[in-house]
């Protein structure tokens, strides 16, 4: 009998089928349209989510039946509902910047950084201790008529079973103490939020992640009223999982749109630099820190356009074009912090923005394309490294697993090997967000015993690029190169001017 599991995403909702064997039969997708009605805003129609996620199970019903529902989803944002479980408004997305200016605030006061010294974790403007901070004062209404504070899996589980509450990961940030797994008094205190305790949702881990299927959501989904439903770890942490990286001195660099790398940790360590995040999965041992970048495969397609490639195939025609050229492209080194907002790991700083070192009349096309290249994976390289040290209890890093589009190309996978100097390993799964659900599903049922067995029964592997000793030394003296030069860009990026001047003197806001 087949499993579904659902990968609620930000802009595609995802239905996947599993047979006995964990492998992909079928998938459904479904768009999700974000919302941007002011500049910065960010929100999504929560009913419109719910019924992208019916229709994308339709879609895939199996005629064999299902074992079970396994549901991951976008994490972070403020999904308010009210006593009835119904929203009381839009849900505020993870990607939000309404509340920008108070998580300045609290960087500048040293509250951030405070918070970061309990739970590990830095937090951003679409978390929920800042969007109802937010609403406190802007839109005190709609928090009066609000009962609970979830997330989209919270969501989308409430509808699905009619219980409130959030997985251990999506609680992780910004209010919970990963020692204790329960929200923390004292990050309560310091953001001051007190007043916002009863808004926080039940804390879910354990036997409390699986309910049955409810009546009106069988009919609305046309399975069978009863079906077990798992709630897994949000998508960050369930596409780790999907990837096979559950045991200390694994880790996972999704390929995407960021650049999320997440390295699972024997235990918390708040020491060092304050940056990432520190997430509690909610069944297996061990910690993720995780760090999602701000720029990732989106740095691939302007490049590709910069230099002239265009079409289905422009970022392979980048890999080709790069693999034309020497490692270290002869001597160029590019900085790859394009995002207008800067970058939040493994530093904070808003205004950083991209640089090319050492450009010249002498490099060509491909000289450009492998430095682009070479900056994304040294980026990738300065987040596992802030992930693995500090005071705390470490595994030595023994392989990463790579997912994300980025991942077919074999050459961009070969040099991350180089760079990291650990094997990289490519999943055959496609959709290795709803693989992680479908693992904690048969946990959840009693059809496997650990996360870990899950993993390693059902992630099978397409491919493995193993460090070249050599290579290894050239990229170990370019990361040295790479960290100097950015500490020097870092004083331009603040001279730079923060708006944009236009032909006609008037400034556009930038």
């Amino acid at each position: 009998m087949s499993a579904i599991a659902v990968d609620a995403g930000t802009s595609v909702i995802k239905a996947v089928v599993f047979d006995d064997s964990g492998r992909e039969v079928a998938v459904a997708r479904r768009a999700a349209e974000v919302h941007r009605p002011r500049a910065g805003w960010a929100e999504q129609d929560m009913a419109a989510v719910w019924d992208a996620v019916t229709a994308a199970v339709r879609d895939v019903l199996p005629p064999d039946g299902v074992r079970f529902l396994a549901l991951t989803a976008q994490g972070d944002g403020c999904w308010l509902v009210d006593e009835r479980g119904e929203p009381t408004g839009p849900a505020v997305l993870w990607s939000d910047g309404r509340a920008a200016s108070l998580v300045d605030t609290w960087w500048r006061d040293g509250v951030a950084e405070d918070a970061f010294r309990i739970n590990g974790s830095l937090g951003f403007a679409g978390l929920p201790h800042a969007v109802l901070t937010w609403l406190r004062e802007h839109d005190p209404d709609r928090l009066a008529n609000s009962a609970t504070a979830l997330t989209c899996g919270g969501w989308v589980f409430s509808r699905l079973t009619g219980v409130l509450g959030a997985e251990l990961s999506d609680a992780s940030v910004p209010l919970l103490d990963p020692r204790t797994r329960e929200y923390s008094p004292e990050l309560l205190s310091l953001f001051g939020l007190e007043w916002a305790r009863h808004l926080l949702p039940e804390v879910l881990g354990g036997a409390d992640t699986t309910a049955p299927l409810t009546r009106r959501a069988a009919e609305e989904l046309g399975l069978p009223e009863g079906t077990p439903v798992v709630l897994a770890p949000y998508d960050v942490a369930a596409t780790a999982r999907g990837a096979g990286a559950t045991d200390p001195g694994q880790a996972c660099t999704i390929l995407g749109t960021t650049l999320c790398t997440t390295v699972v940790r024997p235990t918390v360590d708040t020491t060092g630099a304050a940056a990432g995040l520190t997430l509690v999965p909610g069944s297996g041992p061990g910690y993720l820190r995780a760090f999602p970048t701000l720029a990732g495969t989106e740095v691939l397609s302007w490049a590709s356009e910069l230099l002239g490639l265009r079409g289905m195939r422009r970022v392979a025609d980048l890999s080709d074009l790069a693999a034309r050229a020497r490692p270290g492209a002869d001597g160029l080194v590019f900085l790859p912090y394009l995002s207008p907002a800067g970058e939040r790991v493994p530093f904070l700083d808003t205004k950083a923005r991209g640089t090319f070192w050492g450009l010249s009349l002498e490099h060509g096309r491909e000289a450009v394309a492998r430095a682009v290249l070479e900056g994304l994976t040294m980026v990738i390289e300065d987040c596992v490294r802030a992930a693995t040290t500090g005071s705390g209890t470490a595994s030595p890093l023994t392989e990463l697993r790579v997912c994300g589009g980025g991942a077919n190309s074999a050459l961009w996978c070969g040099l991350i090997a180089d760079v990291v100097g650990v094997p990289v390993v490519r999943p055959t799964d496609t959709e290795v967000g709803a693989k992680g659900a479908f693992l904690t599903g048969l946990v959840a049922t009693g059809a496997e015993p650990t996360v870990a067995e899950a993993a390693r029964r059902h992630v099978r592997v397409d491919r493995t690029d193993e460090p070249t000793p050599e290579l290894r030394r050239h990229y170990a003296d370019g990361y040295a190169r790479f960290l100097a030069l950015r500490d020097v860009a870092a004083t331009g990026w603040h001279i730079a001017t923060p708006r944009r001047e236009r032909v006609d003197g008037r400034k556009d806001a930038g």
